[in-house]
């Protein structure tokens, strides 16, 4: 029995021992870890009084932008008028503005510097890069409503534009014959003439063009109706290109002189007040430079205008001739030399073809194939190299 009773209180012993020395060891760890705890009790109530501080000056941020926009946007509005692109200038500036708050709110939480450092590099890079792109593109817009037909330059492909921009062609620009550029290799060596000359006119109109073709060949084509009726034509926006100062045909009927654009867009665009204003305005300075001339202006599209540009054009004297469309027409232009009196044809791709002007009183005119041209007693122009033909 008193063994028992010594092995209880033994036992009894131990357990008092071991709780005692474990007590001691949480004692330990508490002290070691309570000045880590203070610490970040400190650090959380630092993160929460920063993330007050950037909510302070969020909002104050806001709402310094909000009364910033509205006196911007009051003067915006005030310049729309003359300027409607600077409104867009303003609005623009301002939502890249809010953009930048955000994005240093969004990268606030759980900083990491060195991703912190490169995210405002890129940033910086980014925003020089936007800036001058929208300069250029507000500069743009407002050339554009000095310029008007610079807007028509926005729907071309890169290579029309150099096209336009060089003046280059395939038509007759090279030291070949430019039928070469219709026909196959065999083709050309094999075909008569007539024949080769037939088939590359009919490619001419069938192949697919640009639109800065397209729009040459509205031209001519109204061009053409003005010489069928007997005025003489000159060919002025294919001839002079950008130097056209908006005069596309300058048609000439006794003393009276025409002044004509053309515009052939498609049946969804609109013709607004601002080309009349410009066809317009160069009709003026022709008039300043020719004053004996009897002088108007028309307008001729394929497509219709607005009833504000109808008014207007009404209002100043400008005639309008709408829903034109280009079509085939006889485009071959049987020419008697003045020089020699020699019968010569020209086909549209032939060096001296918008040069070439049609006086029917003299008995000149359009034919529509080479066949009937010949027959008519005409040949085939020579490549022009400054000499006589």
């Amino acid at each position: 029995m008193e063994l028992f009773i010594g092995i209880i209180v033994i036992g009894c012993g131990i357990y008092a021992i071991a709780w005692i020395v474990k007590k001691y060891q949480k004692a330990s760890l508490y002290d070691s870890l309570k000045p880590r705890l203070d610490n970040l009790d400190r650090y959380n109530l630092e993160l929460d009084q920063k993330r007050d501080q950037s909510n302070r000056e969020f909002a104050e941020s806001q709402k310094k932008l909000a009364l910033q926009r509205e006196s911007i946007l009051l003067l915006a509005k005030q310049k729309a008028i003359g300027f409607p692109w600077l409104a867009d200038a303003y609005s623009d500036f301002y939502h890249l503005e809010d953009l930048k708050v955000a994005r240093g709110l969004e990268t606030k939480s759980h900083p990491a510097k060195k991703a912190a450092e490169e995210v405002r590099e890129a940033g910086q890079r980014r925003r020089t890069a936007e800036r001058k792109a929208r300069l250029v593109e507000y500069q743009i817009k407002y050339y554009e409503s000095l310029f008007p037909w610079l807007s028509e330059l926005k729907s071309e492909d890169v290579d029309d534009e150099l096209i336009r921009v060089s003046g280059l062609t395939t038509d007759g620009d090279g030291d070949d014959d430019p039928v070469r550029h219709w026909l196959t290799p065999e083709e050309y060596r094999k075909l008569p003439n007539n024949q080769k000359c037939e088939l590359a006119l009919e490619r001419y109109w069938t192949k697919k063009k640009t639109k800065w073709e397209i729009g040459r060949d509205y031209e001519r084509y109204i061009g053409y109706l003005y010489e069928k009726d007997g005025s003489a034509v000159q060919y002025q926006g294919i001839i002079e290109g950008f130097d056209d100062l908006g005069r596309d045909l300058i048609v000439k009927n006794g003393n009276s002189t025409q002044i004509v654009q053309c515009k052939n867009w498609s049946k969804e665009k609109t013709i607004h007040e601002k080309h009349i204003f410009q066809l317009y305005g160069t009709l003026i300075a022709y008039q300043y430079d020719h004053p004996t001339e009897k002088t108007t202006a028309s307008f001729v599209t394929s497509t219709s205008l607005s009833q504000r540009a109808r008014g207007f054009a009404k209002l100043i004297g400008v005639e309008v001739k709408d829903g034109l469309p280009l079509v085939r027409y006889p485009c071959i232009k049987c020419h008697v030399s003045k020089k020699t009196g020699e019968k010569i044809y020209h086909l549209p791709f032939d060096q001296q073809y918008d040069k070439t002007i049609i006086e029917v009183e003299k008995g000149e005119y359009y034919v529509d194939s080479i066949g009937e041209a010949e027959r008519r007693g005409f040949r085939r122009a020579f490549r022009y190299r400054g000499l006589k033909e």
